[in-house]
């Protein structure tokens, strides 16, 4: 019997020990107020694999009941903009951070000072002010089919020059910057990298070799590996999912004369209806709890977390290195993007007029 009342001692001096290291993760009283809100709705811009392992995972942690939706980063940038003040959804999960730093700038979004924000491995990698937090990084690049390319007896392009060539036109994919925080990057970055006008003047000789303007950043790297996208501009870890479902005709490029990166990121709508609940989501955002379901739902970015793993997939690509990118500049993202796309679609004139719709 002593034996029997020692072993539940020990037990419960253990959970004794997990909850006071959970407190210290995420205060006791957020949570409660939070389940007594009881209801989240989240739009995620990730992938919905990953964004619906999250909202579960959520739930299951805390008996809070989530909604969802997936949209992209553009569209949920203008939508919340059109709420203004009234958001339909509570978070903003997920998706390039360059639209995060463009609704933060509008007061689209709401500060709040994470706890857990305390593990991430670089003060870059959030807001100075609390506005968003970044979750995950990935590498922009080039996807090619490689069979594609042999067939067409052409060499792979190496950098962000190369793409200009006669002999890539009509094999290129790239997303809409109406829509897509993908295409977003892609603009300030050759702005970022070359200089305003010269910049500009790049992105509309590059769209006389594109073929197609997707509505989603991955829209690009999902038709690399059948043959329809025989060069894609995107996400290298978009490449990698689709590598690893199979299409080993796929090859994965970093430009070398350099690029750019995301910064995923999460973040609360300003005026939302659940506010405790959406803290508590950035808590959850921040924790392994939540960036270690991205490896299992083939989300397969760089984690920005001191105290969580990297996904195993990413062992097999040692060449995407995230040390390879420029110093990219988000304040100037975040006072510039607006103006940049609209310089863009300036320069291009009529040759925007039916390549961009989002209808």
């Amino acid at each position: 019997m002593k034996k029997v009342l020692s072993v539940l001692l020990a037990v419960l001096m253990l959970l004794g020990c997990m909850s006071f290291a959970l407190a210290e993760e995420v205060d006791s009283d957020l949570v409660a107020a939070a389940q007594d809100e009881g209801e989240l709705v989240v739009y995620g811009s990730c992938e919905e694999p990953y964004l619906i392992a999250a909202c579960q995972k959520f739930e299951e942690l805390y008996g809070i009941k989530v909604s969802y939706q997936r949209l992209s980063t553009g569209e949920v940038q203008t939508k919340i903009a059109e709420e203004k003040g009234n958001p339909s959804a509570d978070v903003w999960f997920g998706g390039t951070n360059d639209p995060y730093n463009e609704a933060a700038k509008d007061g689209l979004l709401m500060a709040y000072e994470a706890t857990n924000a305390a593990h991430l491995t670089k003060d870059s990698y959030r807001d100075a002010d609390g506005y968003w937090y970044g979750i995950y990084q990935g590498i922009l690049g080039f996807m090619v089919n490689t069979e594609e390319l042999e067939r067409l007896g052409l060499e792979a392009p190496k950098t962000w020059d190369d793409l200009l060539k006669d002999e890539y036109k009509d094999l290129i994919w790239l997303s809409n910057p109406n829509t897509a925080g993908t295409a977003k990057l892609v603009i300030n970055t050759m702005v970022q990298m070359k200089g305003h006008d010269e910049g500009i003047a790049y992105l509309v000789e590059l769209d006389k070799n594109i073929a197609q303007y997707t509505k989603s950043g991955s829209g690009p790297s999902k038709n690399v590996g059948t043959g329809e996208c025989t060069i894609g501009i995107g996400f290298l870890h978009d490449g990698v999912y689709q590598i690893l479902q199979g299409y080993d005709n796929i090859g994965l490029i970093i430009p070398e004369d350099g690029t750019s990166y995301e910064i995923g990121s999460t973040a609360i709508f300003e005026g939302c209806e659940h506010p405790n609940a959406a803290k508590l989501w950035i808590e959850f955002a921040l924790s392994p709890d939540c960036v270690e379901l991205a490896d299992d739902a083939g989300s397969y970015q760089f984690i920005l977390l001191d105290n969580a793993e990297q996904p195993a997939a990413l062992q097999a690509f040692p060449e995407l290195d995230p040390s390879k990118t420029i110093d990219y500049d988000f304040e100037d993202a975040k006072e510039n993007t607006s103006k940049y796309i609209e310089d863009y679609f300036d320069a291009l004139g009529a040759a925007a007029d039916d390549r961009f719709k989002t209808e």
